[in-house]
């Protein structure tokens, strides 16, 4: 059975850090490109980082300099590292793993930038 599970969401102050996991069990993890979306009440899902199997990296302007992913494929896991968050980044953050064929999505953890 294929698994993303999301970890390391919690509560954080306005320019606070927080880094997301996610450990994918049941695919050959090296076969996919992985990202994390995100999606905040009233707003549609947007896709905030993505990596290639070959290690390329796209982020949206809207947090390019603050978030960086990146990806284990001897752990099954990929990463994502939040700098200076923002009220605005609040949002569920979600893991995704796609391929030619496939696309799985975890349940999301909750990130919370509040003071």
């Amino acid at each position: 059975q294929v698994r993303l599970v999301e970890s390391g969401g919690g509560l954080v102050q306005p320019g606070g850090s927080l880094r997301l996991s996610c450990a994918a069990s049941g695919i050959i993890f090296s076969g996919y490109a992985t990202g994390w979306y995100r999606q905040a009440p009233g707003k549609q899902r947007e896709l905030v980082a993505s990596i290639t199997a070959g290690g390329t990296t796209t982020y949206p302007d809207s947090v390019k300099g603050r978030f960086t992913i990146s990806r284990d494929n001897a752990k099954n896991t990929v990463y994502l590292q939040m700098i200076s968050l923002k009220p605005e980044d609040t949002a569920v953050y979600i893991c995704n793993a796609k391929n030619w064929a496939y696309d799985f999505w975890g349940q999301g953890t909750q990130v919370a930038v509040s003071s």
